[in-house]
């Protein structure tokens, strides 16, 4: 894997294709271990576009997020214990009612039906 260097510079020019693919030469392919097929993450910035692979944006944001945890002190057995709870507030805040597990899980009222 390359040196994680944060220094911007020119590396090269290249065309979009005919199907609307970037060819990125040999040599970077190379230095960032990229194989056919590897995926990327596309960001725009104002006029311009950052092709960023996405295996090394994973791995630097577990990195950030593990300095994090340790630092405040989280054990593994915390983080785990509390991944259910925040699952459910993930969904409840994107689809703006509770998930079907936690709908299971919550206790039943129960109803009166009237006999006629």
């Amino acid at each position: 894997m390359a040196t994680q260097d944060i220094t911007l510079r020119y590396l090269t020019t290249t065309k979009i294709g005919e199907k609307g693919q970037l060819t990125i030469p040999k040599e970077f392919r190379e230095d960032l271990d990229l194989g056919a097929g590897a995926p990327f993450a596309v960001l725009r910035l104002g006029n311009g576009l950052i092709l960023l692979p996405e295996q090394r944006r994973f791995e630097d944001l577990c990195n950030q997020i593990s300095e994090i945890l340790v630092g405040a002190g989280v054990s593994t057995g915390a983080l785990l214990d509390a991944l259910p709870e925040a699952r459910e507030r993930v969904f409840e805040r994107q689809y703006g009612k509770k998930s079907f597990s936690a709908r299971a899980k919550a206790p039943r009222r129960k109803t009166r039906v009237p006999r006629g």
